[in-house]
């Protein structure tokens, strides 16, 4: 599980921390504790992460949303044909309520940080699909703002065409580069 991969990077880390912050004569002493923390720290993440991840699992269900995990990333990927009309960066009505539960598991785990990414096909000019992308994350962004979540969490940025998925040479590729990623993080120290 990602709990346990968490512990075991946060031990190998805590480890040698505590050891090189540890005088000579301590620092098997100052690696044991070291090792201990990080395990904790490592594993705490992971199990908050992978019940983030159940949760909007369960919420997302048939919505056409789908969800992947990278690590201790959660990766929401709202497809275009849902999402927005074609050219536009006005949600659907009908994608509120999926972006309604993504609010609340976002307000329960409020330990994450989001990146909303917004991504266009290679139909237009390369300006104009970068200007798409970024009015459409900006949308999403703006619609879970007004929902609660705080605007601190939030990174929001416009890719473009410049991340395909697929192939932009067909119309189900180009459907699927056409898409808004919202990408959840573990809020740690360094973040």
């Amino acid at each position: 599980s990602s709990a346990t991969k968490g512990s075991i990077i946060g031990a190998i880390g805590g480890a040698a921390v505590g050891a090189a912050t540890s005088s000579s004569s301590d620092r098997g002493k100052g690696a044991l504790i070291g090792a201990a923390s990080g395990a904790a720290i490592g594993g705490g993440i992971g199990y908050y992460m992978d019940k983030q991840e159940a949760e909007l699992t369960k919420r997302l269900r048939a919505s056409g949303v789908s969800v992947t995990r990278v690590g201790n990333d959660i990766i929401l990927n709202m497809p275009g044909n849902i999402t927005f009309a074609t050219d536009s960066s006005d949600i659907n009505a009908r994608f509120y309520e999926v972006l309604n539960s993504v609010a609340i598991v976002l307000k329960e785990y409020n330990q994450t940080l989001i990146d909303v990414t917004g991504h266009t096909d290679s139909t237009g000019s390369d300006q104009y699909n970068l200007e798409l992308s970024q009015r459409r994350a900006q949308s999403v962004a703006n619609y879970l703002m007004a929902q609660g979540l705080d605007s601190r969490r939030f990174y929001i940025l416009g890719a473009g065409e410049s991340q395909p998925i697929a192939t932009n040479d067909t119309a189900a590729g180009r459907e699927q580069n056409r898409r808004v990623e919202i990408r959840l993080s573990p809020l740690t120290a360094s973040s």
